[in-house]
This record gives C-alpha cells, sequence and structure tokens, in this order.
C-alpha cells in the first residue's frame, strides 16, 4: 500500500460521476440568516456549480438588503411569511441554519410543501425534535440531509477510504477536541448558543459534534456506550462550557474527545490503528484554514496538506446534484437523529457519572 496513492487525486468528486453535470440549480431558500449564513453559507452556494440561494428567511428583512444585493436575492420572507408558504415557486429546497430548537419546525413546513432540506447540525436540540424532524420528512418524501460539512473535505474523504482499506490496520482509539473562544470577538454573552432552550446544550452541541460525526464517519460504525464530564460556570451555568466524552464503539474501539467554549484553541483528530496512526491537523475542524494529514506507518510519516477547498460549497453542490439526479443523500435525517441521541446520551452520562448506553430507538 502506498499512502500518496489515495491522495493523488484528492479533490476528485467521488460522488459526481458523470461526464456532464445535471441540469440546471437547486434554489434555496435560507432559512436564518446569522453570521454563519452570511460569511460562509451565502458565498459557498454563490460559488457552485448546482445551487443558488434565491429567497431569505429572517425576522429581521430589514437588514438583510446588503446580502440581497450582494447575492442578487430577489424573495425575502418573514417566518411567519414562510411556515404559511408564501413565495413557495420561488425555491426547491430550505436549507435551515437557525439556532438548533427552531430546526425541526423550519424541516417540517418544508417537508409540508414538499421541498428538500438541508439541516444544520445538530437537527434538533432534542432527540424529541430531531424524531419529529425525520418523520415529517419521510412522511412527505423528500430527501433530508444533516449538514456535516466535514464529510465533503477531500481531505477527509480519502482519509475514510485510507481507514476503510486497512491503512492503518485495524482501528483501535480515536482521540480529538475542538475548542475556541465562545464569547471572543463581538459575541457577547447574550447568544443563542447559551442558551440551553435554544441550542440543547453547550460546547458538545456546538462543536462537539464535529469530532463525534466525524469519527462515526472515518470508522463506518455507531458507538454504543459513552462516558462523560462537563464543566460550567457563571455565563455557562446553562451549558457546558468544557466536556470530555469518551465513547465506545462495536469491536473494542474507542474514542477520546474534548469540547470547549472557553480557553486556547484546539482542532484536531487522530486514529491509532494496529499498524499505524493518522492525525488530522493545522485546523482539522475549522472552516478556513487548509488541512494537513499524516499518516504513520512502520516508522515512516507521510505527509499530504489539503487544498484550499471549500467542504461547505462541496456540501451545498452534494445536496443539489442528488436532488436534481435523484441520488442517495448521505449523511441523511437518520443520521443527524442518531447523533442527537449520542448528545443526549452524553448528557445524562455527565450528569449520573456512570456509562451510558446509547439508545438508537425511533420510538
Amino acid at each position: 500500500m502506498h499512502v500518496h496513492d489515495y491522495f493523488d487525486d484528492l479533490t476528485r468528486r467521488d460522488w459526481d460521476t458523470g461526464t456532464d453535470g445535471p441540469d440546471g440549480t437547486v434554489r434555496f431558500a435560507v432559512v436564518g440568516v446569522g453570521g454563519f449564513a452570511r460569511k460562509a453559507a451565502l458565498p459557498a452556494i454563490a460559488d457552485g456549480d448546482y445551487a443558488e440561494a434565491t429567497v431569505l428567511v429572517t425576522g429581521s428583512p430589514g437588514d438583510v438588503e446588503d446580502i440581497t444585493e450582494e447575492h442578487g436575492i430577489e424573495r425575502v420572507l418573514t417566518y411567519e411569511e414562510y411556515h404559511d408558504g408564501a413565495a413557495t415557486d420561488a425555491y426547491d429546497a430550505v436549507y435551515v441554519v437557525t439556532p438548533n430548537a427552531l430546526h425541526p419546525e423550519a424541516i417540517e413546513t418544508a417537508a409540508g410543501q414538499g421541498k428538500a432540506v438541508l439541516s444544520e447540525k445538530p437537527l434538533a436540540a432534542t432527540v424529541e425534535g430531531a424524531k419529529r424532524a425525520v418523520a415529517a420528512c419521510e412522511d412527505a418524501n423528500v430527501p433530508l440531509m444533516t449538514a456535516y460539512r466535514m464529510q465533503f473535505d477531500p481531505v477527509v474523504r480519502r482519509l475514510r477510504e485510507l481507514v476503510g482499506e486497512g491503512g492503518v490496520g485495524d482501528p483501535l482509539q480515536l482521540h480529538g477536541g475542538f475548542a475556541f473562544e465562545v464569547l471572543g470577538g463581538s459575541r457577547g454573552p447574550d447568544q443563542w448558543r447559551l442558551d440551553a432552550d435554544l441550542a440543547g446544550g453547550g460546547a458538545l452541541m456546538d462543536v462537539g459534534v464535529y469530532p463525534l460525526n466525524t469519527a462515526r464517519y472515518l470508522v463506518d460504525a455507531d458507538p454504543v456506550a459513552v462516558t462523560a464530564t462537563t464543566r460550567g460556570e457563571g455565563v455557562f451555568a446553562d451549558v457546558d462550557e468544557q466536556i470530555a466524552f469518551q465513547l465506545e464503539f462495536p469491536d473494542g474501539v474507542t474514542a477520546s474527545f474534548t469540547a470547549g467554549f472557553s480557553g486556547y484553541r484546539e482542532s484536531h483528530l487522530s486514529i491509532r490503528g494496529t499498524e499505524g496512526r493518522v492525525e488530522l491537523s493545522d485546523s482539522a475542524f475549522g472552516t478556513e484554514d487548509a488541512r494537513r494529514v499524516s499518516v504513520y506507518r512502520d516508522d515512516v510519516r507521510a505527509v499530504v496538506d489539503g487544498p484550499e477547498t471549500s467542504e461547505i460549497r462541496e456540501e451545498f453542490d452534494y445536496f443539489a446534484h442528488a436532488v436534481l439526479t435523484g441520488g442517495e443523500i448521505a449523511p441523511d435525517g437518520e443520521e443527524g437523529l442518531r447523533d442527537v441521541q449520542v448528545t443526549a446520551a452524553a448528557y445524562e452520562a455527565a450528569e449520573s457519572g456512570e456509562r451510558v448506553e446509547i439508545r438508537y430507538s425511533r420510538e
């Protein structure tokens, strides 16, 4: 096995195998126009091949004139107008980027209108909310995808192939962490991430789901049990400021992760196997920096620097391509639900101080 063989054609779109792309584009209604939508999602859509934004849904229509002008968006709806079914002829799919607790309602509305749905992670603030979202799309027979952008980064996709084909032997342990200053910059304590009702939790729900879902993607398995420890005080009294959690996967594989809303920034992931080890570093979970993967086997280190490819653009193009061609969609709503079930079990474990088996029931 030659490590570089996996990364020679690094940016290939393995999901876009046709010689010609599908005809047309998928027109998106972007539900929620906060900082992530403005700075990351809308530019990614504009830069894509198969997607375009045609409608904005916001609680402050007067505050989005700069965005509508920059991206040529002609329709702006209030949330009430969106839920009432206004302008449904102006979009084909809905991208939900509201606070977590508001995802299910926006998804249910989209499903009722027969629109495909791409929802930000986590799928909901609660397990019941995630079940509602998945059921609404299943009942309406519309696709639902959870926006795990990491699965569309070229480095991560190639890394999954390497791990899946025995590049480190049998996986044994995963380690990782993601942390940032949630109160940094212009962000103060009056934000939805610190509201337990809107967010469903703190660092775990916002950034801890990145190593969680990326681990599930790389080893292609669901964890069966979890232990966890949380800390939070002051402005973090209602949410976890810091969390450390350990996951048990089938076949004896374990994962130890941390997430944080304060302290020095962190963004890394590693996998150790029976025959080697890989590290994903240089902002493993960030949106702006190129990623570096290091593979260790037989006392040899191979290093590959990732390209400046926007995984958010790739995510939108993948989803739109699948909608246009009727292709299979992953990560789907069921995967998003499973991650919410894992986070619920982690919080239960932190509160009880005991190991908690993860329940994936749809009941």
